[in-house]
């Protein structure tokens, strides 16, 4: 059974950094698609960031978070994180971590069959 537990958002100041988890379970993180969404209050859910399989090697970060944001995973701990920094107002949202077999269904589409339950990211003074 493919489950998905992030967890690490908070309240965090402008210019600040925060670092999500997301614990994997039923699957490899190397085999399958994975990702980091967002839904911020009244607006669609916007893919952040998506790794392919370990083997097709791809990666993508939506233009607003390239350079401030890095995703990884930990195959040991079968673990994925988003390292995110230079933290902005508009990166308020709710985070989603998010798997698929398909690249392409889960970072294209953005319609990946398993999610987790959310995590706050609140950036403000």
């Amino acid at each position: 059974q493919v489950q998905l537990v992030e967890s690490g958002g908070g309240l965090v100041q402008p210019g600040g950094s925060l670092r999500l988890s997301c614990a994997a379970s039923g699957f490899s993180v190397d085999d399958f698609a994975i990702g980091w969404f967002r839904q911020a209050p009244g607006k669609e859910r916007q893919g952040v960031s998506c790794l392919s399989s370990r083997n097709d090697g791809n990666t993508f970060y939506t233009n607003s978070v390239k350079g401030r944001f890095t995703i990884s995973r930990d195959n040991v701990k079968n673990m994925v994180y988003l390292q995110m920094n230079s933290l902005k107002p508009e990166d308020t949202a709710v985070y989603y971590c998010a798997t698929d077999p398909s690249w392409k269904r889960l970072c294209h589409d953005g319609s990946g069959d398993f999610w987790g339950q959310g995590t706050q990211v609140i950036v403000s003074t």
